[in-house]
């Protein structure tokens, strides 16, 4: 597999706005007694433990939310070879600033695979109007957003009613902590590598699967050992590892993470969005949201 990036996500933080002291001579009478109002809808979406995956490596845990709307096949591969242990213990083998951490080789050399055959590219993906998309901008007639916490480009909602099948087209985005598989030169040779990526690059969209993006434990992709065990390129003497890989859903319950999402269609989503935006004028890419997440 070979790929490159650069560009770094900015969390963008809400400021507050303090409240106002109300000075009075006297206390205000009680208010009429009135209806009260229904909760507003919760900030936080939560991700379910099917879709969670936890990987615990030597520098510490990294938690990817799958995409199985974008890429059902790899998302598949992924939990059957975490449910058989498949990438426990295997090392980051081919690891690039600036760019990428690459993993799931049995060998530790970049050539070797899963015993189970390789799968048809999930390049793309057809987005039909039930999908939880919420658009951030509208480039060039286009929309990007997310899907759930996936940043992606599609086609606009306004296609939806000349489609046959009544969906628009999508790609995900490479954006830093974006799960994209490796592969042979052949678009349909991935197997069991994966990749996280460590920073931006879209060279990658349209070219490599994506399955999912790493909701918790970016620093950790980062903080990996630089190394290619492939040509010997800065050889590592001791490479970092996956100690375990599994779904979520897999573990006992007493060792299941939970990940709460911002919710995308949340106001207070919508003001981080609206703040990036402003913030990065013309040079604003879907890679400068970063969505916050609660983990317990």
């Amino acid at each position: 597999m070979t790929s490159r990036f650069t560009v770094l996500a900015a969390l963008v933080a809400l400021s507050a706005t303090p409240a106002l002291a109300q000075e009075a001579a006297t206390p205000p009478p009680p208010p009429p007694p009135a209806e009260q109002a229904a909760p507003p809808p919760s900030e936080w979406r939560t991700v379910a433990p099917e879709n969670l995956l936890v990987i615990d490596t030597t520098k510490g845990r990294i938690l990817v939310e799958l995409a199985p709307d974008v890429a059902p096949l790899h998302v598949e591969r992924i939990r059957l070879l975490s449910r058989n242990g498949f990438f426990d213990n295997l090392t980051w083998h081919r690891v690039i600033d600036l760019f990428m951490a690459q993993t799931g080789d049995p060998l530790g050399s970049g050539e070797g695979q899963s015993a189970y055959p390789d799968l048809k590219a999930e390049f793309t993906f057809r987005r039909d109007r039930t999908a939880p998309f919420a658009a951030v901008a509208a480039p060039m007639g286009a929309q990007v957003g997310f899907l759930n916490s996936l940043p992606i480009q599609t086609q606009p909602d306004a296609l939806f009613a000349t489609t046959a099948d009544g969906k628009v087209h999508g790609w995900a985005i490479y954006c830093p902590g974006v799960a994209g598989m490796a592969r042979d030169e052949g678009n349909d040779t991935a197997n069991s590598q994966f990749f996280l990526m460590r920073q931006a690059y879209p060279a990658l969209d349209k070219r490599y699967t994506v399955w999912g993006t790493t909701i918790s434990g970016l620093e950790v992709v980062r903080s990996i050992q630089v190394g290619d065990g492939d040509n010997g390129m800065m050889a590592q003497a001791t490479p970092d590892r996956m100690t375990r890989v599994r779904v979520a859903s897999d573990l006992p319950a007493a060792e299941r993470p939970t990940a709460r999402v911002l919710a995308t269609d949340s106001p207070r989503f919508r003001a981080l969005a609206d703040q990036a935006r402003g913030a990065r004028g013309a040079d604003f890419s879907i890679c400068d949201v970063t969505l916050p997440v609660e983990v317990s």
